[in-house]
């Protein structure tokens, strides 16, 4: 895989992440601390995104990115104020 593919491919999987963590993140802050949707705001998430890293054949190397893109969209998401 060329160099433009691979990095354009890992920055839209982290955005995606990041996206999709600011919907669960802005959920988890709504609900009761520790409790089942609790739970599951935080990891409902992350079948899809390992899904989509396997589909696109990316390694374990770009899995420290989305971490961060995960704990950055929950965070900002739980700050979200609609």
């Amino acid at each position: 895989m060329d160099l433009l593919p691979l990095a354009l491919t890992v920055i839209g999987i982290f955005f995606i992440t990041l996206v999709l963590n600011l919907f669960f993140g802005y959920f988890r802050a709504k609900v009761r601390k520790y409790s089942l949707k609790w739970f599951l705001s935080i990891h409902l998430p992350i079948p899809v995104i390992v899904a989509a890293r396997v589909y696109f054949g990316l390694g374990y190397r770009v899995i420290p990115l989305f971490v961060v893109a995960a704990v950055a969209g929950q965070f900002l998401g739980g700050k979200l104020e609609l």
